[in-house]
């Protein structure tokens, strides 16, 4: 038994409705941020990503540290220690931009996003290895740690 026209068009629209609600919900699910490790404290993929650069630089500094009884000056003299590679100076990072100075005793790491929101803190980070975080404006050695 064939329905009548408009009871196919009804029939399809529904199909059409149920199928754009399925692909909205699996965008969403797959646009929420899904923790690295226990404890992790970023926010977003931007975070994360940002978090394990700092990282990289505080345990490659703390190598160099330890060969060289002094920070490295700049990123460039980081390359090749730990898992620091010459990729690693490109201060562009994506959502973030890095800024490095080194001081006479130590150096400041700071990683400021593009568009400081919820999902995008600017970090801060120094010789002691603690990192900072923001989300109202620019980190620094004030700012709350990251936990």
């Amino acid at each position: 038994m064939r329905l009548p026209y408009r009871l196919r068009s009804q029939r399809q629209l529904c199909r059409i409705a149920i199928v754009l609600v399925a692909g909205t919900l699996f965008s969403l699910a797959q646009t929420a941020y899904q923790p690295k490790f226990k404890g992790d404290p970023a926010r977003s993929e931007s975070e994360a990503n940002a978090l394990g650069y700092m990282r990289t630089v505080i345990r490659a500094q703390q190598q160099y540290y330890k060969k060289s009884n002094k920070y490295a000056p700049t990123l460039a003299d980081l390359v090749h220690t730990g898992s620091f590679t010459k990729r690693m100076t490109q201060t562009d990072r994506g959502d973030y931009t890095v800024s490095f100075h080194s001081r006479k005793d130590g150096y400041e790491l700071t990683m400021t996003p593009k568009q400081l929101d919820a999902e995008h803190r600017a970090f801060y980070a120094n010789e002691d290895g603690v990192m900072h975080a923001d989300d109202a404006k620019a980190a620094d050695e004030n700012s709350p740690t990251v936990k």
